[in-house]
Protein backbone atom coordinates (compact mmCIF):
# COMPACT_ATOMS: atom_id res chain seq x y z
CA UNK A 1 0.00 0.00 0.00
CA UNK A 2 2.79 2.39 0.92
CA UNK A 3 4.72 1.49 -2.25
CA UNK A 4 1.60 2.10 -4.34
CA UNK A 5 1.13 5.50 -2.69
CA UNK A 6 4.79 6.40 -3.36
CA UNK A 7 4.40 5.34 -6.98
CA UNK A 8 1.28 7.50 -7.47
CA UNK A 9 2.97 10.52 -5.83
CA UNK A 10 5.97 10.04 -8.11
CA UNK A 11 3.66 9.95 -11.17
CA UNK A 12 1.89 13.12 -10.06
CA UNK A 13 5.21 14.94 -9.53
CA UNK A 14 6.42 13.85 -12.98
CA UNK A 15 3.13 14.98 -14.63
CA UNK A 16 3.29 18.36 -12.89
CA UNK A 17 6.91 18.77 -13.96
CA UNK A 18 6.05 17.92 -17.57
CA UNK A 19 3.02 20.27 -17.57
CA UNK A 20 5.07 23.16 -16.18
CA UNK A 21 7.86 22.44 -18.63
CA UNK A 22 5.44 22.57 -21.58
CA UNK A 23 3.87 25.76 -20.18
CA UNK A 24 7.26 27.44 -19.77
CA UNK A 25 8.36 26.26 -23.21
CA UNK A 26 5.12 27.66 -24.68
CA UNK A 27 5.58 30.98 -22.92
CA UNK A 28 9.24 31.12 -23.90
CA UNK A 29 8.33 30.32 -27.50
CA UNK A 30 5.67 33.06 -27.53
CA UNK A 31 8.02 35.55 -25.86
CA UNK A 32 10.74 34.68 -28.37
CA UNK A 33 8.38 35.36 -31.30
CA UNK A 34 7.43 38.72 -29.81
CA UNK A 35 11.05 39.66 -29.12
CA UNK A 36 12.17 38.49 -32.57
CA UNK A 37 9.52 40.45 -34.47
CA UNK A 38 9.99 43.60 -32.40
CA UNK A 39 13.71 43.42 -33.15
CA UNK A 40 13.03 43.08 -36.89
CA UNK A 41 10.58 45.99 -36.78
CA UNK A 42 12.91 48.37 -34.91
CA UNK A 43 15.88 47.40 -37.10
CA UNK A 44 13.90 48.13 -40.27
CA UNK A 45 12.59 51.38 -38.79
CA UNK A 46 16.13 52.51 -37.95
CA UNK A 47 17.53 51.56 -41.37
CA UNK A 48 14.70 53.34 -43.21
CA UNK A 49 15.29 56.48 -41.20
CA UNK A 50 19.04 56.30 -41.97
CA UNK A 51 19.12 55.15 -45.60
CA UNK A 52 15.89 56.14 -47.35
CA UNK A 53 16.58 58.51 -50.25
CA UNK A 54 14.16 61.24 -49.10
CA UNK A 55 13.66 62.77 -45.67
CA UNK A 56 10.97 60.96 -43.71
CA UNK A 57 9.09 61.84 -40.56
CA UNK A 58 9.82 59.16 -37.93
CA UNK A 59 6.57 59.93 -36.10
CA UNK A 60 4.42 59.71 -39.24
CA UNK A 61 6.18 56.52 -40.34
CA UNK A 62 5.60 54.86 -36.97
CA UNK A 63 1.93 55.96 -36.94
CA UNK A 64 1.48 54.46 -40.42
CA UNK A 65 3.01 51.17 -39.27
CA UNK A 66 0.86 51.01 -36.15
CA UNK A 67 -2.32 51.83 -38.06
CA UNK A 68 -1.55 49.15 -40.67
CA UNK A 69 -0.98 46.58 -37.93
CA UNK A 70 -4.26 47.42 -36.19
CA UNK A 71 -6.14 47.41 -39.49
CA UNK A 72 -5.78 43.63 -39.52
CA UNK A 73 -7.95 43.49 -36.38
CA UNK A 74 -11.32 45.25 -35.95
CA UNK A 75 -12.05 48.92 -36.75
CA UNK A 76 -12.58 49.78 -33.07
CA UNK A 77 -9.02 48.92 -31.98
CA UNK A 78 -7.02 52.08 -32.65
CA UNK A 79 -3.87 53.91 -31.59
CA UNK A 80 -4.39 57.41 -30.20
CA UNK A 81 -1.36 59.74 -30.20
CA UNK A 82 -1.12 62.38 -27.50
CA UNK A 83 -2.38 65.06 -29.91
CA UNK A 84 -5.72 63.23 -30.33
CA UNK A 85 -6.35 62.08 -26.76
CA UNK A 86 -8.62 65.06 -25.99
CA UNK A 87 -10.83 64.20 -28.97
CA UNK A 88 -11.38 60.70 -27.59
CA UNK A 89 -12.25 62.03 -24.15
CA UNK A 90 -15.25 63.64 -25.86
CA UNK A 91 -16.65 60.14 -26.48
CA UNK A 92 -17.00 59.49 -22.75
CA UNK A 93 -17.62 62.99 -21.39
CA UNK A 94 -19.47 64.68 -24.25
CA UNK A 95 -17.35 67.76 -23.55
CA UNK A 96 -14.60 69.57 -25.41
CA UNK A 97 -12.95 72.96 -25.40
CA UNK A 98 -14.13 74.98 -28.38
CA UNK A 99 -16.61 77.42 -29.87
CA UNK A 100 -19.63 75.13 -30.26
CA UNK A 101 -20.47 74.85 -33.95
CA UNK A 102 -20.97 72.12 -36.53
CA UNK A 103 -19.05 72.73 -39.76
CA UNK A 104 -19.18 71.18 -43.21
CA UNK A 105 -17.15 71.47 -46.40
CA UNK A 106 -18.63 72.98 -49.54
CA UNK A 107 -16.18 73.23 -52.41
CA UNK A 108 -12.89 74.66 -51.14
CA UNK A 109 -14.37 76.31 -48.07
CA UNK A 110 -15.71 75.38 -44.66
CA UNK A 111 -19.28 76.46 -43.93
CA UNK A 112 -20.95 76.72 -40.52
CA UNK A 113 -23.68 74.04 -40.64
CA UNK A 114 -25.19 74.87 -37.24
CA UNK A 115 -24.03 76.84 -34.20
CA UNK A 116 -24.97 75.12 -30.93
CA UNK A 117 -27.61 77.17 -29.14
CA UNK A 118 -26.19 79.12 -26.19
CA UNK A 119 -22.56 78.34 -27.03
CA UNK A 120 -19.81 80.87 -27.95
CA UNK A 121 -20.36 80.79 -31.73
CA UNK A 122 -24.12 81.32 -31.36
CA UNK A 123 -23.77 84.02 -28.71
CA UNK A 124 -21.23 85.87 -30.88
CA UNK A 125 -23.73 85.99 -33.74
CA UNK A 126 -22.32 83.31 -36.03
CA UNK A 127 -25.03 81.79 -38.23
CA UNK A 128 -25.57 78.66 -40.28
CA UNK A 129 -24.37 79.39 -43.81
CA UNK A 130 -21.45 81.59 -42.77
CA UNK A 131 -18.35 80.82 -44.84
CA UNK A 132 -15.12 80.67 -42.80
CA UNK A 133 -12.34 82.47 -44.69
CA UNK A 134 -9.64 82.68 -42.01
CA UNK A 135 -8.91 81.48 -38.49
CA UNK A 136 -6.46 83.60 -36.48
CA UNK A 137 -5.38 85.39 -39.63
CA UNK A 138 -4.60 82.23 -41.62
CA UNK A 139 -6.60 81.20 -44.66
CA UNK A 140 -8.52 77.93 -44.35
CA UNK A 141 -9.27 77.64 -48.06
CA UNK A 142 -8.75 74.03 -49.12
CA UNK A 143 -8.54 72.77 -45.53
CA UNK A 144 -10.57 69.78 -44.39
CA UNK A 145 -13.27 69.96 -41.72
CA UNK A 146 -10.92 68.02 -39.43
CA UNK A 147 -8.14 70.57 -39.91
CA UNK A 148 -10.41 73.54 -39.19
CA UNK A 149 -12.09 71.78 -36.26
CA UNK A 150 -8.68 71.21 -34.67
CA UNK A 151 -7.80 74.90 -35.02
CA UNK A 152 -11.10 76.04 -33.53
CA UNK A 153 -10.76 73.74 -30.52
CA UNK A 154 -8.56 74.66 -27.59
CA UNK A 155 -8.35 75.34 -23.90
CA UNK A 156 -11.45 76.99 -22.40
CA UNK A 157 -10.76 80.67 -21.75
CA UNK A 158 -8.51 81.14 -24.78
CA UNK A 159 -9.58 83.29 -27.74
CA UNK A 160 -9.77 82.61 -31.46
CA UNK A 161 -10.56 85.04 -34.31
CA UNK A 162 -12.56 83.95 -37.35
CA UNK A 163 -13.08 85.90 -40.55
CA UNK A 164 -16.41 84.99 -42.16
CA UNK A 165 -18.30 85.81 -45.31
CA UNK A 166 -22.05 86.15 -44.92
CA UNK A 167 -24.79 86.22 -47.54
CA UNK A 168 -26.13 89.75 -47.94
CA UNK A 169 -23.08 91.43 -46.35
CA UNK A 170 -20.59 92.97 -48.78
CA UNK A 171 -17.46 92.84 -46.63
CA UNK A 172 -16.06 89.95 -44.54
CA UNK A 173 -16.78 90.08 -40.80
CA UNK A 174 -14.15 89.36 -38.15
CA UNK A 175 -15.50 87.83 -34.94
CA UNK A 176 -13.47 87.05 -31.83
CA UNK A 177 -14.65 84.06 -29.83
CA UNK A 178 -13.71 82.88 -26.36
CA UNK A 179 -13.52 79.12 -26.21
CA UNK A 180 -15.38 77.43 -23.41
CA UNK A 181 -16.13 73.92 -22.18
CA UNK A 182 -18.80 72.82 -24.66
CA UNK A 183 -21.08 70.03 -23.45
CA UNK A 184 -23.10 68.15 -26.07
CA UNK A 185 -26.37 67.14 -24.48
CA UNK A 186 -27.30 63.46 -24.39
CA UNK A 187 -30.95 64.52 -24.66
CA UNK A 188 -31.49 67.34 -27.15
CA UNK A 189 -35.27 67.17 -26.69
CA UNK A 190 -38.02 65.53 -24.63
CA UNK A 191 -41.69 66.36 -24.40
CA UNK A 192 -45.27 65.17 -24.75
CA UNK A 193 -46.79 63.84 -27.95
CA UNK A 194 -50.47 63.09 -28.57
CA UNK A 195 -52.66 60.77 -26.47
CA UNK A 196 -50.58 61.16 -23.31
CA UNK A 197 -47.43 59.62 -24.80
CA UNK A 198 -44.10 60.99 -23.65
CA UNK A 199 -41.04 61.18 -25.90
CA UNK A 200 -37.32 61.24 -25.10
CA UNK A 201 -34.70 61.63 -27.84
CA UNK A 202 -31.37 60.18 -26.67
CA UNK A 203 -28.38 60.87 -28.93
CA UNK A 204 -25.47 59.84 -26.69
CA UNK A 205 -24.34 57.63 -23.83
CA UNK A 206 -21.77 59.90 -22.23
CA UNK A 207 -21.38 60.39 -18.47
CA UNK A 208 -24.67 61.00 -16.64
CA UNK A 209 -26.86 59.89 -19.58
CA UNK A 210 -28.79 57.58 -17.25
CA UNK A 211 -29.37 60.37 -14.75
CA UNK A 212 -30.54 62.70 -17.52
CA UNK A 213 -33.01 60.16 -18.95
CA UNK A 214 -34.36 59.49 -15.46
CA UNK A 215 -34.86 63.21 -14.80
CA UNK A 216 -36.59 63.72 -18.16
CA UNK A 217 -38.88 60.75 -17.57
CA UNK A 218 -39.80 61.88 -14.05
CA UNK A 219 -40.61 65.39 -15.28
CA UNK A 220 -42.90 63.98 -17.98
CA UNK A 221 -44.52 61.60 -15.51
CA UNK A 222 -45.00 64.11 -12.71
CA UNK A 223 -46.46 66.86 -14.89
CA UNK A 224 -48.68 64.84 -17.22
CA UNK A 225 -51.16 61.99 -17.30
CA UNK A 226 -48.58 59.71 -18.88
CA UNK A 227 -49.96 56.80 -20.88
CA UNK A 228 -46.67 55.51 -22.26
CA UNK A 229 -43.14 56.52 -23.16
CA UNK A 230 -41.11 56.42 -26.40
CA UNK A 231 -37.32 56.26 -26.04
CA UNK A 232 -35.80 57.20 -29.39
CA UNK A 233 -32.37 55.58 -29.97
CA UNK A 234 -32.32 56.00 -33.75
CA UNK A 235 -28.94 57.17 -35.02
CA UNK A 236 -27.41 56.69 -31.55
CA UNK A 237 -24.01 55.01 -31.97
CA UNK A 238 -23.61 54.27 -28.26
CA UNK A 239 -21.02 55.13 -25.63
CA UNK A 240 -20.55 54.07 -22.02
CA UNK A 241 -21.79 50.59 -21.13
CA UNK A 242 -22.63 51.55 -17.54
CA UNK A 243 -24.96 54.29 -18.77
CA UNK A 244 -26.85 51.68 -20.80
CA UNK A 245 -27.32 49.69 -17.57
CA UNK A 246 -28.48 52.83 -15.73
CA UNK A 247 -31.05 53.66 -18.41
CA UNK A 248 -32.40 50.11 -18.45
CA UNK A 249 -32.71 50.30 -14.66
CA UNK A 250 -35.27 53.12 -15.01
CA UNK A 251 -37.76 50.58 -16.37
CA UNK A 252 -36.39 47.29 -14.96
CA UNK A 253 -36.33 46.42 -11.28
CA UNK A 254 -33.30 45.86 -9.07
CA UNK A 255 -31.15 42.73 -9.45
CA UNK A 256 -31.76 41.98 -13.14
CA UNK A 257 -28.80 41.09 -15.39
CA UNK A 258 -28.60 43.68 -18.17
CA UNK A 259 -25.33 42.72 -19.86
CA UNK A 260 -22.30 40.47 -19.32
CA UNK A 261 -18.83 40.83 -20.84
CA UNK A 262 -16.46 37.98 -21.65
CA UNK A 263 -12.85 38.44 -22.75
CA UNK A 264 -9.60 36.53 -23.03
CA UNK A 265 -8.51 37.80 -19.64
CA UNK A 266 -10.59 36.85 -16.58
CA UNK A 267 -10.37 40.48 -15.44
CA UNK A 268 -12.52 41.48 -18.44
CA UNK A 269 -15.39 39.18 -17.42
CA UNK A 270 -18.13 41.15 -15.68
CA UNK A 271 -21.85 40.88 -15.08
CA UNK A 272 -23.75 44.15 -14.86
CA UNK A 273 -27.03 44.13 -12.94
CA UNK A 274 -29.56 46.80 -12.16
CA UNK A 275 -28.74 48.18 -8.71
CA UNK A 276 -31.76 50.37 -7.92
CA UNK A 277 -35.50 49.98 -7.66
CA UNK A 278 -37.11 50.78 -11.01
CA UNK A 279 -38.65 54.23 -11.45
CA UNK A 280 -41.58 52.65 -13.31
CA UNK A 281 -41.69 48.97 -14.25
CA UNK A 282 -45.28 49.02 -15.55
CA UNK A 283 -45.64 51.91 -17.99
CA UNK A 284 -45.92 50.99 -21.67
CA UNK A 285 -42.53 51.45 -23.33
CA UNK A 286 -41.49 51.57 -26.99
CA UNK A 287 -37.82 51.75 -28.03
CA UNK A 288 -37.15 53.19 -31.51
CA UNK A 289 -34.06 51.88 -33.32
CA UNK A 290 -32.55 51.92 -36.81
CA UNK A 291 -29.48 50.57 -38.60
CA UNK A 292 -27.31 53.25 -36.96
CA UNK A 293 -28.34 52.30 -33.41
CA UNK A 294 -25.24 50.56 -32.06
CA UNK A 295 -23.33 49.42 -28.98
CA UNK A 296 -24.90 50.90 -25.82
CA UNK A 297 -28.11 51.57 -27.78
CA UNK A 298 -28.26 47.88 -28.60
CA UNK A 299 -27.69 46.94 -24.96
CA UNK A 300 -30.70 49.01 -23.89
CA UNK A 301 -32.94 47.82 -26.74
CA UNK A 302 -31.74 44.22 -26.38
CA UNK A 303 -32.17 44.11 -22.61
CA UNK A 304 -35.67 45.61 -22.82
CA UNK A 305 -36.54 43.02 -25.48
CA UNK A 306 -34.94 40.04 -23.70
CA UNK A 307 -36.70 40.93 -20.44
CA UNK A 308 -40.03 41.43 -22.27
CA UNK A 309 -40.24 44.90 -20.72
CA UNK A 310 -41.11 46.90 -23.84
CA UNK A 311 -41.60 46.79 -27.60
CA UNK A 312 -38.68 47.47 -29.95
CA UNK A 313 -39.75 49.18 -33.20
CA UNK A 314 -37.86 50.19 -36.33
CA UNK A 315 -35.12 48.60 -38.40
CA UNK A 316 -32.51 46.00 -37.48
CA UNK A 317 -29.71 47.62 -35.48
CA UNK A 318 -26.04 47.86 -36.45
CA UNK A 319 -24.81 44.76 -34.61
CA UNK A 320 -21.85 45.85 -32.47
CA UNK A 321 -21.34 43.43 -29.60
CA UNK A 322 -17.74 44.37 -28.77
CA UNK A 323 -16.37 46.19 -25.71
CA UNK A 324 -13.40 48.56 -25.84
CA UNK A 325 -11.14 49.83 -23.06
CA UNK A 326 -8.86 52.86 -23.18
CA UNK A 327 -5.37 51.65 -22.21
CA UNK A 328 -2.57 54.16 -21.49
CA UNK A 329 0.71 53.86 -23.41
CA UNK A 330 4.03 55.67 -23.09
CA UNK A 331 4.44 59.40 -23.85
CA UNK A 332 0.80 60.18 -23.01
CA UNK A 333 -0.52 58.18 -25.95
CA UNK A 334 -3.31 55.62 -25.58
CA UNK A 335 -4.83 52.62 -27.30
CA UNK A 336 -8.52 51.83 -27.58
CA UNK A 337 -8.56 48.04 -27.63
CA UNK A 338 -11.39 45.56 -28.01
CA UNK A 339 -11.11 43.48 -24.83
CA UNK A 340 -14.38 41.54 -24.70
CA UNK A 341 -17.70 40.70 -26.28
CA UNK A 342 -20.94 41.55 -24.52
CA UNK A 343 -23.97 39.35 -23.99
CA UNK A 344 -27.47 40.61 -23.23
CA UNK A 345 -29.89 38.90 -20.76
CA UNK A 346 -30.96 36.01 -23.02
CA UNK A 347 -27.29 35.08 -23.37
CA UNK A 348 -26.90 36.17 -26.99
CA UNK A 349 -24.13 38.27 -28.47
CA UNK A 350 -25.48 40.48 -31.25
CA UNK A 351 -22.12 41.10 -32.99
CA UNK A 352 -22.94 40.95 -36.71
CA UNK A 353 -19.45 40.95 -38.26
CA UNK A 354 -16.60 38.50 -37.67
CA UNK A 355 -13.43 40.56 -37.99
CA UNK A 356 -11.22 37.49 -37.62
CA UNK A 357 -12.36 36.51 -41.13
CA UNK A 358 -11.74 39.04 -43.90
CA UNK A 359 -12.79 39.05 -47.55
CA UNK A 360 -10.48 39.86 -50.46
CA UNK A 361 -10.93 43.60 -49.76
CA UNK A 362 -9.95 43.24 -46.10
CA UNK A 363 -13.51 43.70 -44.79
CA UNK A 364 -14.85 41.57 -41.97
CA UNK A 365 -17.44 38.98 -42.97
CA UNK A 366 -20.99 38.92 -41.67
CA UNK A 367 -21.90 36.03 -39.39
CA UNK A 368 -23.36 33.36 -41.74
CA UNK A 369 -26.93 32.20 -41.23
CA UNK A 370 -25.67 28.69 -40.49
CA UNK A 371 -24.02 29.97 -37.30
CA UNK A 372 -26.99 32.00 -36.05
CA UNK A 373 -28.36 30.58 -32.80
CA UNK A 374 -31.84 30.95 -31.32
CA UNK A 375 -32.30 32.17 -27.73
CA UNK A 376 -35.32 32.78 -25.54
CA UNK A 377 -36.53 35.97 -23.90
CA UNK A 378 -37.64 35.88 -20.26
CA UNK A 379 -41.17 35.07 -21.39
CA UNK A 380 -40.16 32.49 -23.99
CA UNK A 381 -40.11 34.50 -27.22
CA UNK A 382 -37.49 33.45 -29.77
CA UNK A 383 -34.66 35.88 -30.52
CA UNK A 384 -31.38 35.41 -32.36
CA UNK A 385 -27.71 36.28 -31.96
CA UNK A 386 -25.33 37.62 -34.60
CA UNK A 387 -27.84 39.92 -36.26
CA UNK A 388 -27.96 43.06 -34.19
CA UNK A 389 -31.36 43.59 -32.56
CA UNK A 390 -34.25 42.51 -34.73
CA UNK A 391 -37.22 44.77 -33.80
CA UNK A 392 -40.48 43.30 -32.57
CA UNK A 393 -42.24 45.56 -35.06
CA UNK A 394 -40.23 46.12 -38.25
CA UNK A 395 -40.64 49.25 -40.34
CA UNK A 396 -39.11 50.21 -43.66
CA UNK A 397 -36.37 52.78 -44.05
CA UNK A 398 -37.85 55.89 -45.58
CA UNK A 399 -36.01 56.27 -48.90
CA UNK A 400 -35.55 59.62 -50.59
CA UNK A 401 -36.24 60.17 -54.26
CA UNK A 402 -33.22 60.74 -56.49
CA UNK A 403 -34.28 64.39 -56.78
CA UNK A 404 -34.41 65.05 -53.03
CA UNK A 405 -31.15 63.19 -52.45
CA UNK A 406 -29.41 65.33 -55.07
CA UNK A 407 -30.83 68.57 -53.66
CA UNK A 408 -29.49 67.52 -50.25
CA UNK A 409 -26.00 66.57 -51.41
CA UNK A 410 -25.73 69.70 -53.54
CA UNK A 411 -26.63 71.75 -50.39
CA UNK A 412 -29.53 73.42 -52.20
CA UNK A 413 -31.95 72.95 -49.30
CA UNK A 414 -29.26 74.34 -47.01
CA UNK A 415 -28.45 77.34 -49.22
CA UNK A 416 -32.11 78.24 -49.75
CA UNK A 417 -32.64 78.16 -45.97
CA UNK A 418 -29.72 80.58 -45.59
CA UNK A 419 -31.37 82.95 -48.08
CA UNK A 420 -34.78 82.49 -46.43
CA UNK A 421 -33.48 83.32 -42.95
CA UNK A 422 -31.83 86.48 -44.27
CA UNK A 423 -35.15 87.61 -45.81
CA UNK A 424 -37.34 86.52 -42.87
CA UNK A 425 -36.10 87.53 -39.40
CA UNK A 426 -38.90 85.58 -37.66
CA UNK A 427 -41.13 82.56 -38.34
CA UNK A 428 -43.86 80.71 -36.44
CA UNK A 429 -42.94 78.30 -33.63
CA UNK A 430 -41.25 75.03 -34.62
CA UNK A 431 -44.47 73.02 -34.24
CA UNK A 432 -46.55 75.61 -36.13
CA UNK A 433 -44.39 76.64 -39.10
CA UNK A 434 -45.51 75.29 -42.49
CA UNK A 435 -44.12 75.47 -46.02
CA UNK A 436 -46.74 77.48 -47.88
CA UNK A 437 -47.32 77.29 -51.63
CA UNK A 438 -45.62 80.66 -51.87
CA UNK A 439 -42.47 79.40 -50.09
CA UNK A 440 -42.43 76.30 -52.28
CA UNK A 441 -42.75 78.40 -55.43
CA UNK A 442 -39.85 80.54 -54.21
CA UNK A 443 -37.78 77.38 -53.76
CA UNK A 444 -38.60 76.13 -57.28
CA UNK A 445 -37.65 79.55 -58.63
CA UNK A 446 -34.43 79.47 -56.58
CA UNK A 447 -33.49 76.16 -58.23
CA UNK A 448 -33.82 77.62 -61.71
CA UNK A 449 -30.36 77.63 -63.26
CA UNK A 450 -28.79 75.62 -60.42
CA UNK A 451 -26.85 72.44 -61.16
CA UNK A 452 -28.79 69.52 -59.72
CA UNK A 453 -28.85 66.97 -62.52
CA UNK A 454 -29.50 63.45 -61.28
CA UNK A 455 -30.04 59.96 -62.62
CA UNK A 456 -33.19 58.03 -61.79
CA UNK A 457 -33.32 54.25 -61.34
CA UNK A 458 -35.29 54.06 -64.60
CA UNK A 459 -32.54 55.94 -66.43
CA UNK A 460 -29.87 53.65 -64.95
CA UNK A 461 -31.86 50.60 -66.07
CA UNK A 462 -32.36 52.07 -69.53
CA UNK A 463 -28.62 52.66 -69.92
CA UNK A 464 -27.92 49.05 -68.96
CA UNK A 465 -30.50 47.91 -71.50
CA UNK A 466 -28.77 49.97 -74.19
CA UNK A 467 -25.37 48.53 -73.25
CA UNK A 468 -26.58 44.91 -73.38
CA UNK A 469 -28.61 45.54 -76.55
CA UNK A 470 -25.48 46.89 -78.27
CA UNK A 471 -23.40 43.94 -77.08
CA UNK A 472 -25.95 41.46 -78.39
CA UNK A 473 -26.60 43.40 -81.67
CA UNK A 474 -30.25 44.16 -80.86
CA UNK A 475 -30.06 47.92 -80.38
CA UNK A 476 -30.46 48.90 -84.03
CA UNK A 477 -33.80 47.08 -84.11
CA UNK A 478 -35.15 48.81 -80.99
CA UNK A 479 -33.46 52.22 -81.25
CA UNK A 480 -36.66 54.09 -82.20
CA UNK A 481 -38.60 52.68 -79.26
CA UNK A 482 -35.61 53.22 -76.99
CA UNK A 483 -35.29 56.90 -77.94
CA UNK A 484 -39.03 57.42 -77.42
CA UNK A 485 -38.88 55.84 -73.97
CA UNK A 486 -35.83 57.92 -73.02
CA UNK A 487 -37.64 61.09 -74.15
CA UNK A 488 -40.70 60.21 -72.07
CA UNK A 489 -38.54 59.59 -69.01
CA UNK A 490 -36.87 62.98 -69.48
CA UNK A 491 -40.27 64.66 -69.74
CA UNK A 492 -41.52 62.90 -66.60
CA UNK A 493 -38.34 63.88 -64.79
CA UNK A 494 -39.13 67.53 -65.43
CA UNK A 495 -42.31 67.03 -63.40
CA UNK A 496 -40.44 65.60 -60.38
CA UNK A 497 -40.53 68.87 -58.45
CA UNK A 498 -44.31 68.63 -58.44
CA UNK A 499 -44.42 64.85 -57.99
CA UNK A 500 -42.17 64.91 -54.90
CA UNK A 501 -43.54 68.14 -53.44
CA UNK A 502 -44.59 66.59 -50.09
CA UNK A 503 -41.18 65.00 -49.57
CA UNK A 504 -39.37 68.20 -50.52
CA UNK A 505 -41.63 70.27 -48.25
CA UNK A 506 -40.76 68.02 -45.29
CA UNK A 507 -36.99 68.39 -45.78
CA UNK A 508 -37.24 72.11 -46.50
CA UNK A 509 -39.35 72.70 -43.40
CA UNK A 510 -36.83 71.02 -41.09
CA UNK A 511 -33.91 72.87 -42.68
CA UNK A 512 -35.58 76.28 -42.33
CA UNK A 513 -36.75 75.64 -38.75
CA UNK A 514 -33.20 74.68 -37.70
CA UNK A 515 -32.06 78.24 -38.55
CA UNK A 516 -34.36 79.70 -35.92
CA UNK A 517 -34.77 76.96 -33.31
CA UNK A 518 -31.57 74.93 -33.78
CA UNK A 519 -31.30 71.24 -32.84
CA UNK A 520 -34.36 71.20 -30.60
CA UNK A 521 -36.51 72.80 -33.27
CA UNK A 522 -35.27 70.37 -35.87
CA UNK A 523 -36.41 67.42 -33.74
CA UNK A 524 -39.79 68.98 -32.92
CA UNK A 525 -40.48 69.70 -36.59
CA UNK A 526 -39.55 66.15 -37.64
CA UNK A 527 -41.98 64.47 -35.20
CA UNK A 528 -45.11 65.48 -37.10
CA UNK A 529 -44.35 63.39 -40.20
CA UNK A 530 -42.46 60.57 -38.48
CA UNK A 531 -44.08 57.24 -39.43
CA UNK A 532 -42.26 55.31 -36.69
CA UNK A 533 -43.46 57.78 -34.05
CA UNK A 534 -47.05 57.40 -35.28
CA UNK A 535 -46.79 53.60 -35.10
CA UNK A 536 -45.26 53.74 -31.63
CA UNK A 537 -48.14 55.91 -30.36
CA UNK A 538 -50.68 53.47 -31.83
CA UNK A 539 -48.94 50.47 -30.21
CA UNK A 540 -48.94 52.18 -26.80
CA UNK A 541 -52.65 53.01 -27.12
CA UNK A 542 -53.64 49.53 -28.33
CA UNK A 543 -52.92 47.78 -25.04
CA UNK A 544 -54.09 44.35 -26.20
CA UNK A 545 -51.69 44.42 -29.12
CA UNK A 546 -48.88 45.81 -26.96
CA UNK A 547 -49.11 42.95 -24.44
CA UNK A 548 -49.68 40.37 -27.18
CA UNK A 549 -46.33 41.35 -28.70
CA UNK A 550 -44.61 40.96 -25.34
CA UNK A 551 -46.14 37.58 -24.50
CA UNK A 552 -45.42 36.25 -27.98
CA UNK A 553 -49.01 35.52 -28.97
CA UNK A 554 -48.50 37.71 -32.06
CA UNK A 555 -45.20 38.42 -33.78
CA UNK A 556 -44.85 41.49 -36.00
CA UNK A 557 -48.37 41.01 -37.36
CA UNK A 558 -49.95 43.99 -35.65
CA UNK A 559 -52.01 46.11 -38.03
CA UNK A 560 -51.15 49.73 -37.38
CA UNK A 561 -52.97 52.46 -39.26
CA UNK A 562 -50.62 55.10 -40.71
Amino acid sequence: MINLLKTNITRIVILLFLFNSVLVLGQNSNNFEISKNLDIYTTLYRELNTNYVDEISPGDLMKTGIDAMLESLDPYTVYIPESEVEDYKFITTGQYGGVGALIQKQGDFIIVAEPYEGKPAHLAGIKAGDKILEVDGKSVEGKSTGDVSTILKGQPGTNVKVLIERLGIDSPIEIELERENVKIENIPYYGMLEDGVGYIKLTGFTQHAGKEVKEAFLELKDNNDLNGIILDLRGNGGGLLQEAVNITNIFVDKGQVVVSTKGKLPSKNHTYRTTNVAVDKEISLVILVDNLSASASEIVAGAIQDLDRGVVLGQRTFGKGLVQNMIPLSYNSQAKITVAKYYIPSGRCIQAIDYSKKDENGHGERIPDSLITAYQTKGGRTVYDGLGIEPDIKTDIEKLSALSYTLLTKYLFFDFATQFEMDNPEIDAADKFKITNEIYSDFVEYLDGKDYDYTTKCEETLEKLKKYANEEKYFEDISVEFDALAANLKKNKQDDLAKHKDEINKILRIEIISRYFYQKGKIISSLEDDIDIAKAIDIINEKDSYFAILDGSIEDEVEIED
